[in-house]
């Protein structure tokens, strides 16, 4: 039905007398589950939405009973901050699956709420999963309840609610971003999950090197980083052994731990190579090479930064979708995550090694910087400065400007660098790719712009 007063989607969710008895539980669930956090101090990563005053906490504390919008990549807390926002008061907890809830289930949680609210004063706590799979219909169904409070809504999402969202419900809801977890965050989840009796109690020891590969096979992600942990941990048990080490680990996900060192030389080698490679123009060397980070556990924003700066250092206006393309995979990184965000990353990877390559634009504004720190500035002609404050005029501001839109042409003659600078020429493009056509046309625009004959 999708509909869960207790128990959903292999126990992920709980309802707050679930959670209060759900010892019975624990010793079967998963690591993932056993270890979700039962308090606001065990969450970690989420600083910025927990500090004191912070809107969450107030939430969490049952001081602001507003609905609101969780955000953020996969294994962040989404689901663990819904169930801390009403076991903290004692609410009843309902979850709906988006993936398998209609109009149905949404108006029927609606309807005992209404009632649980006007028989006792229990309040319900109803949490969404991937609401960013509801239909408009679906989350018009919800916006009653959120006005008049009948449900207080916790709605969680891995894409942008200002585009997934209706916006009747995202302004009736405080949307709150959460963030990738750090490489420490995961660092001291995995340590507290092999010390706490709610995880290994201690029975196995997670040797250096394994627990570094898990923080990087992780990726941000707590379910992740705890799910490949138990998996290497049954395999330990399995061989009488008390250690968790990174041959057990590498058996146990099935990768191989690629030899690389995210602070050494070997980060800076690969990445050196991944551009140089792109640059070059060789796509097959490019994927490699990133998929050697990939493999390593990289952090993909920043192998995202570096497509980002390479589009505009290496390929500027020769493609000026080329930037374009690495910004829209960055943002898709962010919004996806790992392991699909591979996808965008050697999309972007592809499109920049195979574009055509142009430093022009690099070139032009290490030229311009080098004459503004040389002390070649120079004054701003009289008529481009500002003319809009009272006196402007009398100081000959503005006076004698022209407007390039009064002409047929759009471009005419007129001065507009300072006097040192005038004919000083920064941009030369190439006649590769996009930046051909730039090339035949620009200095017919300087020919007008400088009046020459």
């Amino acid at each position: 039905m999708g509909v869960s007063d207790g128990l959903f989607d292999g126990g992920l969710f709980e309802s707050d007398a679930q959670h209060r008895a759900g010892e019975h539980l624990a010793a079967n669930a998963p690591l993932a589950v056993r270890m979700r956090p039962a308090n606001l101090d065990e969450v970690l990563g989420q600083d910025h939405l927990l500090g004191p005053g912070a809107p969450l906490r107030r939430l969490v504390e049952g001081a602001a009973p507003a609905s609101v919008l969780l955000y953020g990549p996969p294994g962040t807390g989404k689901t663990t901050l819904a169930t801390l926002v009403s076991t903290a008061t004692g609410r009843r907890f309902v979850a709906l699956s988006a993936l398998s809830a209609g109009v149905k289930e949404v108006r029927a949680v609606i309807e005992e709420a209404r009632r649980r609210l006007g028989r006792n004063g229990e309040a319900t706590v109803l949490f969404i999963d991937e609401v960013h799979r509801f239909s408009k219909t679906q989350q018009d169904a919800l916006l009653g309840a959120v006005e008049d409070r009948t449900v207080l809504l916790v709605a969680a999402t891995t894409e942008n609610p200002s585009f997934a969202v209706v916006s009747p419900l995202l302004s009736r809801s405080l949307v709150l971003q959460l963030r990738s977890l750090s490489d420490e965050d995961i660092r001291s989840l995995l340590r507290r999950a092999v010390t706490d009796e709610r995880g290994l109690g201690g029975e196995l020891d997670l040797v250096q090197e394994a627990e570094d590969h898990l923080v990087r096979l992780a990726g941000g992600d707590a379910r992740r980083s705890l799910t490949a942990l138990e998996a290497a941990a049954e395999s330990a048990r399995s061989q009488g052994g008390k250690e968790i080490t990174l041959a057990i680990v590498e058996a146990t996900v099935d990768k191989a731990a690629v030899r690389y060192d995210r602070d050494g030389d070997q980060h800076y080698d690969v990445i050196s190579a991944f551009i140089k490679s792109i640059r070059g123009s060789d796509v097959d060397a490019a994927l490699h090479y990133l998929a050697r980070m990939i493999e390593a556990g990289e952090d993909p924003r920043f192998i995202a930064r570096r497509l980002m700066v390479h589009a505009s250092e290496d390929i500027g206006m020769a493609d000026p979708t080329a930037l374009q393309v690495a910004v829209a995979a960055a943002q898709a990184v962010q919004l996806i995550g790992m392991p699909e965000g591979k996808l965008n990353l050697a999309q972007a990877t592809i499109h920049l090694a195979t574009a055509p390559k142009s430093n022009a634009v690099t070139t032009a504004i290490d030229a311009a910087l080098s004459d503004v720190r040389g002390g070649a500035t120079g004054t701003v002609p009289p008529h481009l400065r500002d003319g809009h404050y009272a006196g402007a005029k009398k100081l000959g501001n503005a006076q004698g400007y022209r407007f390039p839109h009064n002409v047929p042409e759009g471009v005419l003659t007129q001065q507009y660098p300072p006097d040192d600078l005038i004919g000083r020429d920064y941009y030369q493009p190439t006649a590769r790719g996009a930046e051909r056509p730039l090339s035949e046309r620009l200095p017919k625009l300087r020919k007008v712009i400088r009046g020459d004959s």
